[in-house]
């Protein structure tokens, strides 16, 4: 199977064209992957039904934490970005809201300026808890891949009761402090052709885009092997042309190769 695991809680620092110095925490197990997604693109390969793994306990978190940011500071090593990744959607933790408070806790004594990011699919945001929480943090990163209901569903496979209007309306209730990523491809799966480069999908997307106002998107082709093989990296200049629409309707907008 195609696809990496995170091994540690807290991992970095490494160097982000996004986000800078950025010290990477694991809330998921080390050694399996749990997402409410199924992406076919997913650099962690398939998503299992195993929700009874162990999820590292916010002990556990805050100590590796604080022990990385000590490290980090006697290093004079500061971080740009403490940012919430690992192996599936970081929300799925069910002390997410109280690790949040810890993370911000701990920003303040030993790095004050670094900002706290959550990379996230956007899945769990009908959780007041979890919303709550990502709204008291400095960056919100989430995932936005398609424009219709059919092409969310073949590229995202949902796993949970969730609909793509659901999503928008949720990613609405951020008044427009947050960013929008978005990874376009080309393939085939099971006998599907996926597109969400196509000028319906572009026109659908931009449409969900003006509905919830972000600060900024982030667009991008895949990087790293997938777990399906039949997938086409789309080449930057086709990403560029879709920035061009996306800058022409208002959005500040970041190409990534």
């Amino acid at each position: 199977m195609a696809g990496f695991l995170f091994d540690q809680i807290i991992f970095g620092p490494v160097r982000s064209r996004r986000f800078g110095n950025s010290l990477g925490v694991n809330l998921l197990p080390v050694d399996h992957k749990i997402c409410t997604f199924d992406c076919i693109y997913c650099e962690c390969g398939w998503t299992e039904d195993a929700m009874s793994k162990t999820l590292p306990s916010f002990e556990e978190i805050s100590k590796h934490l604080e022990v990385q940011l000590k490290k980090m500071q006697a290093q004079g090593n500061p971080p740009d970005n403490i940012t919430y990744a690992g192996n599936g959607e970081p929300t799925l933790h069910p002390d997410f809201s109280r690790i949040v408070d810890e993370t911000i806790r701990l920003r303040d004594i030993y790095f004050p300026n670094a900002e706290i990011t959550v990379l996230s699919n956007s899945s769990m945001l009908h959780r007041q808890d979890v919303l709550n929480a990502l709204l008291r943090i400095d960056n919100n990163v989430m995932k936005l891949d398609a424009g219709s209901e059919e092409m969310f569903r073949m590229i995202n496979q949902p796993k949970t009761k969730i609909d793509l209007a659901t999503i928008v309306e949720k990613l609405k209730l951020f008044n427009g402090r947050l960013t929008i990523q978005t990874l376009f491809l080309r393939g085939t799966y099971k006998g599907q052709q996926i597109d969400n480069t196509s000028a319906s999908e572009i026109n659908l997307w931009l449409e969900h885009l003006r509905e919830i106002k972000p600060d900024r998107l982030m667009i991008y082709p895949i990087a790293r092997e997938t777990p399906v093989e039949n997938i086409e990296k789309i080449p930057v200049e086709e990403l560029r042309k879709i920035a061009e629409k996306t800058e022409k309707a208002g959005f500040k907008t970041e190409v990534y190769e």
